[in-house]
């Protein structure tokens, strides 16, 4: 047998060298100097090391020992910890890693698309941002004075990606998600407990970029929706449609680009056909399903957390014939069974954002920034359905809303110490159980007595009220006949008592059931609004 060259020696021994070097101790930069360990659960931390070798984790009084599997991989679970800190942590084995300033508390994972990703300095006055009307507004002033206040030893952040947590600095705070900082430090101060922020959120991007390919083929409800759609699918005939519709655009371009300047004012230019068509369940534009989620949340998964804070649906699913209310349980069941923590709680914001009146219009954190109120309009309208699934989402286990309508609209809102401190209020309801309202009225049902239809609500709260104008409204009636009119309204207790002259036997009801509906002007007197809702039939 020949020897082997003396360069392919080297190049092995390299390979070997650099193998080796690779294996050596090593913790992912989840785990870092400032971090913050979920509190009242065994608490996992893992890494890599030399196949075979023995790692140590010491903190406070405890030390936990695993032995690196044959791919080098170790993990161990501290006991349950109380809040407190900070404090040093060490893992030993063929050498010491030493993580300094560690805090035992309550840590949150915010995701999502852009009203969870963008920083605190995009809305600050001033400031420069893609969206053209946000850098027009006054900038949050109760955010900026929130930044300024830092930093706070008790808040830490990190954001997928990054080298490792860091400490709540105005300078960090700048850089940091605007939502989750909001939304953190209202919580920390009210806990008087560390709170860790872990960020995975990209902007413009679809809910199904964020659930594995696993959970999303595995999931019942998505797999019936793709196979009742493929009963009538002809690819053939999308692409008819797609090709009449480029054709069409490619000819309206030529007319748009010939008009003079004057005659383009106030006027759209045409649009393009958003995608070319795809078969049922495939993502549009490219798109592959879990990719974000493999990119950007999978680094976090695992980590000890006390729940899920999701800001995303300005861009759907993202997929064909998958609706968002169908995807989001695909995703939230998904992301539960990784983390393997249980149903821990996940809270969305309410989608569309805004397009409802305020409570308060001087209220310095969520008044301020809200759609002005509006008169009814002479017809009922009848563009609500865009926002049903988002309400349906809350029907998942351990699902919570965190409403909006009366935070301000945009596709980006100004008001993110409003939606933070709203996001707040919900968590430390229904995580923490504080006694305190986090839904506006809730429809739940109905009696009819002689043409007067009486509702009931819970989450009434303190009481009903109505706010803005001189009376109640927002309510619509019909018979059978589905030939809504508004009705009149008013409130008696926890109730609502509708009637119409118009219509003598009410069988269909409405309340703020359209796209924009800053004329509804329902609430409790905690300052929360009723929710939009239609029962079909009242028996």
């Amino acid at each position: 047998m020949k020897p082997l060259p003396i360069l392919l020696l080297t190049g092995l021994a390299l390979h070997v060298l650099t193998a080796l070097h690779a294996a050596e101790l090593a913790l992912p930069p989840v785990f870092s100097d400032h971090m913050v360990l979920q509190r009242d659960m065994a608490a996992p931390l893992w890494g890599t090391a030399n196949p075979g070798e023995k790692v140590t984790v010491k903190f406070r009084d405890q030390q936990k020992s695993a032995t690196a599997d044959k791919a080098g991989n170790w993990r161990v679970k501290l006991d349950p910890l109380t809040a407190g800190g900070p404090g040093i942590l060490t893992v030993t084995g063929s050498k010491t890693i030493t993580l300094n300033d560690v805090l035992v508390g309550e840590v949150w994972v915010g995701s999502g698309q852009s009203n969870m990703q963008m920083p605190g300095s995009n809305y600050i006055a001033g400031t420069k941002s893609g969206d053209q009307n946000l850098s027009k507004t006054p900038g949050d002033a109760h955010l900026l004075a929130a930044i300024k206040a830092g930093p706070y030893p008790q808040l830490r952040l990190i954001t997928s990606g990054a080298p490792g947590w860091q400490e709540s600095t105005p300078e960090n705070l700048m850089k940091f998600s605007a939502q989750l900082q909001s939304f953190g430090i209202p919580l920390q101060k009210k806990l008087n407990v560390p709170v860790g922020l872990m960020v995975a959120a990209v902007g413009g991007t679809a809910s199904g970029l964020w659930l594995t390919p696993e959970a999303y083929a595995q999931d019942a409800a998505c797999q019936r929706i793709i196979a009742k759609a493929n009963e009538t699918f002809s690819m053939e005939a999308e692409q008819k449609k797609y090709h009449d519709a480029l054709q069409k655009f490619e000819s309206d371009q030529v007319v748009w680009n010939q008009l003079p300047e004057d005659q383009k004012v106030g006027k759209k230019a045409p649009g393009k056909p958003y995608s070319a068509p795809v078969h049922p369940g495939e993502m549009q534009r490219g798109g592959i399903i879990g990719d974000l989620h493999e990119k950007i949340l999978k680094p976090f998964i695992g980590y000890g957390i006390r729940g899920v804070l999701w800001d995303q649906g300005e861009s759907g699913t993202g997929v064909t014939f998958v609706d968002q209310y169908t995807m989001m349980g695909a995703l939230i069941h998904g992301w539960r069974q990784e983390w393997g923590q249980g149903d821990f709680p996940f809270l969305y914001v309410q989608k569309p954002s805004g397009r409802g009146c305020a409570f308060d219009y001087q209220d310095p954190v969520v008044g301020w920034a809200s759609d002005p109120f509006l008169p009814l309009p002479a017809a009922v309208p009848n563009d609500g359905a865009g926002m049903e699934q988002y309400l349906r989402i809350a029907t998942y286990p351990q699902t919570f809303m965190v409403q909006s309508t009366d935070l301000g609209a945009m596709t980006h809102p100004w008001n993110k110490s409003g939606y933070g401190a709203r996001d707040a209020r919900v968590a430390l309801g229904v995580v923490y159980g504080e006694k305190i309202e986090t839904s506006g009225p809730v429809y739940a049902g109905h009696t009819i007595e002689g043409g007067k239809v009486i509702i009931r609500f819970t989450h009434a709260g303190q009481g009903l009220v109505f706010r803005n104008g001189d009376k109640l409204q927002g309510f619509a009636l019909a018979g059978a006949d589905k030939k809504f009119v508004w009705a009149d309204a008013a409130i008696d207790g926890a109730t609502v008592v509708l009637s119409a002259p118009q219509v003598a036997q009410p069988v269909f009801v409405r309340y703020a059931w359209a796209d924009n509906r800053a004329w509804a002007n329902l609430f409790n007197q905690d300052g929360l609004p009723a929710l939009p809702f239609h029962a079909d039939e009242i028996k």
